[in-house]
């Protein structure tokens, strides 16, 4: 069973199979010898198909506007193909007999199987079954385990953590990722348990001080969703192994208050999410884990909504996080629509946006100390260009800053290695590598 909860769902025989299973169900419902059927009846239902498809999208992208991001084409004509085999396996369903139509709602299922695996292809947000399923990851442990506290080695005055850490016997070869809540005294925001990934260093006796990273999902979004979809772990765990079990501490906290809440990463109507990230969540680390307390040693990072987020953390909260990893954000927080925005979080207040809007306030300020790496997809048409003008207001505002292209769109193809892309320049700013 832990084979096959593991086996990948975004390449190789398994999508093969979802994908050719799902097309079978399809040509099953559709061909039959009728002349009426193809001349009437097909056609009746293709056109009902794509009449409701398109009104799905008027209502989720014009109406609803859960999230900034218009709905895939591609995405839409999955969801148009599960309509028509609904329609198909309805309308023919009298002219079949029991036995057919049992075969015609399976048809429809594996359609709806195979539409679901052409949309996690598209958004690649499942690489497993077991991560579609919900189901605990295999280095996944209870926060309790962990010891609190060991003897520590950190880094000297001006050499890197490498320099000095020897890894002590017996350390484990992975890290473990750990479920906790991260209290919010301060702000009140009311936050999802937060995940966090511990390196090899961080389990041993004695443990390495180590740096911090705090790391943001996308919106509609989860704090595992790094570890579900972006395969955090083996990542830092590929990165460990190549540097004596060092890696970043990594804490994923909740920025959302749930999957398709927006509250803009800012103090606001919508919730106090910036003081819970660069107070609440900071103080929380501090008290618990035995990291680098140096704000020099830590960086915040995150990807679409996430980006955004540690963006506005850098500039807002400079003195917290010097260090940011914005990977296909945007230019500013938004609801999908800049009026929209400043009426649900400031009630119009043009001034209060403006003092918290990223843009702005670098076009005021000098940030000499602020360091960032951005990564966008280059057929990424929408968020590519906002990474450009995010270098250039970066950069105007004294910021040492890099932005690396990934082939890929706005999805997991991009953001996974983006952060990969990241991680040897993070070691070195954040005092860990030379």
């Amino acid at each position: 069973m832990p084979g096959l909860l593991d086996v990948p769902l975004l390449s190789g025989p398994a999508q093969v199979l979802v994908g050719a299973a799902g097309v079978a169900g399809g040509l099953f419902l559709l061909l039959r010898p009728s002349r009426r059927w193809w001349t009437r009846t097909v056609p009746a239902v293709l056109l009902v198909a794509a009449a409701l498809t398109a009104l799905i999208a008027v209502l989720v992208d014009q109406v609803w506007q859960p999230f900034p991001d218009a709905l895939p084409l591609s995405v839409l004509l999955l969801v148009g193909a599960v309509l028509a085999a609904i329609g198909l396996a309805a309308t023919g369903m009298p002219a079949r007999r029991w036995p057919g139509r049992a075969v015609a709602v399976v048809a429809v299922l594996l359609v709806v199987l195979g539409s679901a695996e052409g949309m996690n292809v598209v958004y690649r947000e499942y690489p497993t079954l077991r991560t579609a399923l919900g189901l605990p990851a295999v280095d996944e442990i209870p926060f309790t385990q962990i010891p609190l506290r060991e003897q520590v080695i950190g880094a000297r005055s001006g050499l890197p953590l490498s320099a000095i850490w020897r890894p002590p016997a017996g350390m484990p070869a992975a890290g473990v990722v750990t479920e906790v809540a991260i209290p919010a005294p301060t702000s009140g925001f009311a936050a999802r348990p937060a995940w966090l990934y511990l390196p090899p260093a961080y389990l041993a006796r004695p443990r390495a001080q180590l740096p911090v990273l705090v790391l943001l999902s996308g919106q509609p979004g989860s704090p595992d969703d790094w570890l579900d979809s972006g395969a955090l772990a083996q990542r830092m765990d590929a990165f460990a192994a190549a540097h004596n079990g060092l890696a970043p501490v990594v804490v994923m906290p909740d920025h959302l208050g749930a999957p398709l809440n927006n509250p803009l990463c800012m103090d606001s109507r919508l919730g106090n999410v910036a003081t819970y990230l660069s107070v609440d969540v900071p103080a929380w680390i501090r008290e618990t884990l035995q990291v680098d307390p140096d704000p020099s040693g830590w960086a915040i990072g995150g990807f679409s909504n996430g980006g955004t987020c540690s963006l506005q953390m850098a500039v807002t909260a400079p003195e917290v996080y010097p260090t940011f990893v914005d990977i296909s954000g945007e230019d500013a927080p938004t609801l999908g629509d800049h009026a929209a925005t400043v009426q649900a979080a400031f009630g119009g207040d043009e001034a209060a946006f403006a003092a918290v809007n990223p843009l702005d306030v670098l076009a005021r300020r000098q940030f000499p100390d602020t360091a960032g790496f951005l990564v966008a997809g280059e057929q990424d048409p929408e968020y590519l260009p906002q990474a450009q003008r995010v270098l250039a207001a970066c950069q105007a505002a004294g910021m040492d800053m890099q932005l690396h292209l990934r082939p890929g769109g706005h999805n997991w193809e991009v953001w996974g290695p983006g952060l990969e892309d990241a991680l040897p320049w993070l070691a070195t700013r954040l005092g860990m590598t030379p």
